[in-house]
């Protein structure tokens, strides 16, 4: 989830995954969400843990400063704004205004306003956001029919 999507998508279609749901609370004010559980560890980590499968040393991957701090803001890192995670939880939300007097992207848990607000996703789809927005399904955009397997769900290249 830390990998930015063109990477997480090789490794969802790696693993046969479908559908990845999320945990999000910046409609609710709901802190214990997936992001940051994520991003909230103790101790430095690594924004990309690719960088640790392929056994290059943390100085070259995007670390977070070693207090734990994260940012989703106007100051986040490049690589938070384009990572999966931030993805799944961000889409639209760009467009809503959860509080009153609050700009739209105003996520109440974190108590900022989102630093990308038009959130794209490429290989995936969002399939279903609850009215609170806590949890939300994304699916592969590339999920068909097959036919010929008794309308079982398949993965396909955009040759399908």
């Amino acid at each position: 989830m830390a990998s930015d999507e063109g990477e997480a998508y090789e490794i969802m279609r790696s693993l046969d995954v479908d559908y990845v749901l999320v945990v999000f609370g910046g409609v609710t004010g709901y802190s214990s969400d997936d992001i940051n559980k994520k991003w909230s560890a103790s101790g430095c980590i690594s924004v990309d843990g690719a960088y640790w499968r392929r056994g290059l040393s943390c100085h070259q991957g995007i670390r977070l400063p070693c207090n734990g701090e994260y940012r989703i803001d106007q100051g986040a890192a490049p690589k938070m704004l384009n990572s999966l995670m931030y993805k799944l939880c961000y889409y639209r939300f760009g467009e809503l205004t959860t509080e009153y007097s609050k700009p739209p992207g105003y996520d109440r848990a974190r108590v900022v306003e989102i630093g990308n607000k038009n959130v794209q996703l490429e290989h995936l789809e969002e399939a279903f956001t609850t009215s609170n927005w806590i949890v939300r399904i994304t699916k592969s955009n590339h999920l068909v029919i097959d036919q010929k397997s008794s309308n079982r769900l398949v993965m396909c290249n955009s040759d399908c």
